[in-house]
């Protein structure tokens, strides 16, 4: 009996391998991640399928059927494009690439100002809340009970209290260990908290793709927040393992914010159902910097591969100077070849991580990628002063980003991102400044990876096997 049981189990471990590989070759987003899924479906099921039941690389149309019945609201936004569109001579950047990634246009009427780490975040974010007259909006990949979490907890109920109307929308799986009384803490206060057992989208680990790992918070239309950081004590540094927390965020006004609040009131939407346009203002006033600026959202929601061609755009518009920031190395190969391009043109290419580990897998797959990029002129960072979880670049004097997208196939292909584009010298020239501070808390990778201690040495060819499905 015992053996008849072991042979059908075995058989339909077999036969699921077979249908997942299929569905890996017929549904994943590139086809390195098609081999890779084929491949360790059909020689390790035994590994391979719960993995993929967890990992497994499909495309998301949910979402686009989302963003179809929210066409009121874009409407709405793009009335502005053609008002504000920025001078021909603003900027020696073709916007066009940039504008086809965000399906917006870039406006000018916008300002910037950079929030490095956690207590300079947290503290404009905070006291924006407190001038709420309208309403906020609010959303967080993880959400954590702790000090900061409740703090901020306490901020949106006091705003609730004085009759603003507040939204928090949290990811099911960043912020699983999100305690519901936490929520349900907010919701008696008046807070509407996305019920995540409801919501459409992503709540269990076995659903642990296409998480909507954007950062925002807007306040009465007006104001907008978007970065690396989430709320939680180790993003104020109060974590003894990873000592400083090194991340940065945006604080955002003029006409930027109406793109960046519409972003929300999609993902609003496809959470909930209920369409905000009506309940939101979408009219702000022009900023004195009056900076060419652009939201771009991507995820697995788009028809084309948005999260590549992103930085792809970034890359190939670099003419003297490429600084990139991410704490997560592991692109496609149409990244890797752009960057390696860039640097046999002359530009001054430098890739930036942390030297503190984080998830071991993407640290120990970065390394594998580090000597074809050093032989063709890239120089790389490793961060020393803390854990490293910013996600910037800057091109030339003319463009510089910073957002919720790392340099991987996961922010490229899996989750739902946000970067803030400025195609303005003065935001460039302050990313750049940051940047440099950041550089003087770094060293530059010398040794190549067969000189590096054993784990590295033999780990790094191994994790890269996996660099598809990360």
């Amino acid at each position: 009996m015992w053996v008849i049981l072991s042979s059908f189990f075995v058989t339909l471990l077999y036969m699921t391998a077979v249908f997942f590989a299929w569905r890996a070759a017929a549904t994943a987003r590139t086809p390195q991640g098609s081999v890779a899924w084929v491949v360790f479906l059909l020689s390790l099921p035994f590994a391979a399928v719960p993995l993929y039941l967890y990992f497994g690389d499909h495309r998301f149309h949910g979402y686009r059927s989302a963003r179809r019945e929210a066409k009121q609201v874009i409407a709405s936004i793009r009335e502005h494009a053609a008002s504000y569109a920025p001078a021909k001579d603003s900027s020696p950047v073709n916007f066009a690439p940039f504008e086809y990634c965000a399906h917006l246009k870039v406006l000018r009427g916008s300002d910037v100002r950079l929030l490095i780490d956690g207590p300079e975040t947290f503290e404009a974010i905070f006291a924006a809340i407190d001038a709420a007259q309208s309403y906020v909006l609010v959303q967080f990949y993880i959400v954590r009970d702790d000090a900061l979490g409740r703090a901020f907890q306490e901020h949106l109920a006091a705003a609730a209290r004085r009759g603003v109307r507040v939204r928090l929308l949290i990811d099911s799986v960043g912020s699983m260990r999100l305690p519901e009384s936490w929520c349900e803490t907010l919701r008696s206060e008046g807070v509407e908290v996305i019920d995540r057992d409801s919501a459409r989208g992503p709540r269990f680990r076995f659903q642990i793709n296409f998480r909507n790992h954007r950062k925002t918070v807007i306040v009465d239309g007006n104001i907008g927040f978007t970065g690396g950081l989430n709320v939680g004590d180790e993003y104020m540094g109060r974590n003894t393992l990873f000592g400083r927390w090194r991340d940065t965020f945006v604080e955002l006004s003029g006409l930027v914010v109406p793109q960046l609040q519409l972003i929300f009131a999609e993902d609003w939407h496809w959470a909930t159902g209920e369409i905000l346009a009506q309940e939101l203002s979408w009219s702000t006033a022009t900023a004195a910097r009056n900076a060419n600026g652009l939201i771009v959202a991507t995820g697995p929601g788009d028809l084309s591969e948005t999260g590549s061609l992103l930085y792809f755009s970034a890359i190939a518009a670099a003419k003297r100077r490429l600084w990139i920031a991410t704490p997560y190395y592991v692109p496609d190969i149409d990244i890797a070849t752009a960057l390696h391009h860039a640097a046999l043109r002359g530009v001054d290419v430098r890739i930036m991580v942390p030297d503190v580990i984080d998830h071991r897998i993407p640290w120990l797959a970065a390394f594998a990628y580090f000597d074809e990029l050093r032989a063709a002129g890239v120089r790389v960072y490793r961060y020393t002063d803390g854990f490293m979880h910013q996600k910037a670049f800057v091109v030339d004097d003319t463009l510089a980003a910073v957002g919720t997208m790392n340099l991987d196939n996961r922010s490229f292909r899996l989750n739902f991102e946000t970067m803030a584009l400025f195609f303005d010298a003065s935001f460039a020239q302050d990313v750049a400044t940051m940047l440099e501070r950041d550089f003087a808390d770094s060293y530059e990778l010398t040794l190549d990876l067969a000189e590096q201690p054993a784990l590295i040495r033999y780990g790094a060819p191994l994790a890269r096997l996996f660099s598809p499905l990360l």
